[in-house]
C-alpha cells in the first residue's frame, strides 16, 4: 500500500492522506478581507484530493501583512468575509482546512511580487513603519523597523490569541504558527536579526521564548484544533539560525504539545545561500522528526510523486506538503494515485473523469 494515501493524526485531527497544501500567499484581500479570488483558488484546490488544505499566511495585525493586500483575521470583517468563502468551498468539498497564523516583522509593507516587492516606505500610500525584535533593515536601503518592547510583545501573544480564537468560530481544524521564511518569530529565533540584551535575546533559550509563548497560548486557547508549526530550519547563512538550533526548538515543541511541525528554510537574509535542487529541504525535515519525535512535514521541490513517497516510506517525514508544484497541476493527488495504484477523493461532477483502464482511482 502506497505510504502516501494512508491517513495521518496530526493531534486531534485525521487526514486521510498524507498530501497537504502548503499556505500560499495571493496577495489578493482587501483590507485583510478574502475577496472572490480566494473562493476560485480555494474552491479548486479543495477539490484536489489532498488531505489538508493550509489558507495562506494571515496576520494577526494590520501592520503584520506582508503587503497591503495581505489576508488577516485580526477584526470582525476579516472574520465574515472569510467565513463567506469558507462556507462556498465547503458546500462542494469536506477536506479538511486550516490556517496559517502570522506576522511579517520587518519584511513587513510591501509591494506585491508582481509589482517588484520592494518595501513601500512609512511616508507613502500604504505604507507603515514596520516591527521586529530589533532596529535591523532586512535589506540596504530600506527604512529599518522599530524595536518591539515587551508590552508591545504581549499585545502581539494576545493578537495570536484572538486570530485563533476567530479560526475556532470560523470551523477551521488546524492552526500553523508562522515561524519561518524570516518573519516575525523567524526574527526572534535568529541571531542574525535579534540582537536584543533583554529575556528575549542573546541566548538561544531566550531568542526561542516569543514562539514558545505564542503557542503556549494559541494552544491553550483552542484545545480543540491541530496547533503546529512552520520553521525555516536553517538560514543558509553564516552566524544564523541553523538546523542544531531548530532540533532544539522542535524538542521543545514537542514538550510543550505540539501537532507537527512544518519544515522550510531560508528567507531571513539576502545573504542566504541555498542549494536548491529536487526535495533539497527533506535532509532538514528527516534530522528534525529523527530528533524530535514530532510529527514533521517535508515541503520544497518535492514535485514527483514517487519522490514523495521514497520520502515517506523511508521516514524521512511523515507528510509532504506541496505548493507551487500544486498551483501548476491543481490534479496532483489524482495523478499520484493513479501512478501508486491508490484511491483518492473526487466530487461526484468529476468522476467520469478518470483516465480508461484505471481502476478504482476514485474512492466511493
Amino acid at each position: 500500500m502506497s505510504q502516501l494515501f494512508t491517513p495521518i493524526e496530526l493531534g486531534p485531527l485525521t487526514l486521510n492522506n498524507r498530501i497537504v497544501i502548503a499556505p500560499m500567499c495571493q496577495y489578493s484581500a482587501e483590507q485583510g478581507n478574502a475577496t472572490s479570488w480566494h473562493t476560485i483558488h480555494l474552491g479548486h484546490l479543495a477539490l484536489s484530493g489532498a488531505g489538508l488544505l493550509i489558507l495562506e499566511a494571515s496576520a494577526v495585525l494590520a501592520e503584520g501583512r506582508i503587503s497591503p493586500q495581505d489576508l488577516g483575521l485580526w477584526n470582525d470583517d476579516n472574520e465574515a468575509a472569510l467565513k463567506t468563502v469558507l462556507d462556498q468551498v465547503r458546500a462542494h468539498s469536506d477536506m479538511p482546512v486550516g490556517i496559517q497564523l502570522a506576522h511579517a516583522g520587518r519584511k513587513a509593507s510591501t509591494l506585491k511580487p508582481w509589482e517588484g516587492g520592494a518595501q513601500i516606505a512609512p511616508d507613502q500610500p500604504q505604507g507603515w513603519r514596520t516591527r521586529a525584535p530589533s532596529p535591523l533593515a532586512f535589506a540596504d536601503g530600506e527604512v529599518a523597523p522599530e524595536p518591539l518592547d515587551e508590552s508591545e510583545i504581549s499585545a502581539l501573544i494576545e493578537a495570536f490569541v484572538v486570530a485563533a480564537k476567530r479560526a475556532h468560530r470560523l470551523g477551521l481544524e488546524l492552526i500553523e504558527i508562522h515561524g519561518a521564511h524570516g518573519y516575525l518569530l523567524h526574527e526572534f529565533l535568529s541571531p542574525l536579526s535579534n540582537q536584543r540584551d533583554d529575556r528575549y535575546g542573546g541566548s538561544l533559550e531566550n531568542r526561542m521564548r516569543l514562539l514558545l509563548e505564542v503557542f503556549d497560548a494559541v494552544k491553550e486557547a483552542v484545545p480543540e484544533l491541530a496547533v503546529g508549526v512552520r520553521v525555516s530550519a536553517t538560514d543558509w547563512a553564516d552566524g544564523g539560525w541553523d538546523l542544531e538550533q531548530t532540533v532544539a526548538l522542535a524538542q521543545a515543541l514537542k514538550s510543550h504539545g505540539c501537532d507537527d511541525i512544518h519544515v522550510s528554510s531560508g528567507g531571513l537574509t539576502g545573504a542566504q545561500k541555498i542549494p536548491v535542487g529536487p526535495g533539497y529541504q527533506a535532509a532538514l525535515a528527516a534530522r528534525i522528526k529523527a530528533e524530535s519525535g514530532l510529527t514533521t512535514i517535508a515541503v520544497g521541490l518535492i514535485t514527483d510523486p514517487e519522490q514523495a513517497e521514497t520520502l515517506l516510506a523511508s521516514g524521512q517525514a511523515d507528510a509532504v506538503a506541496l505548493a507551487r508544484g500544486i498551483l501548476y497541476d491543481p490534479r496532483w493527488p489524482w495523478h499520484a494515485a493513479a501512478k501508486l495504484g491508490a484511491s483518492v477523493k473526487a466530487p461526484n461532477q468529476y468522476l467520469r473523469s478518470a483516465p480508461h483502464g484505471v481502476k478504482g482511482l476514485f474512492a466511493e
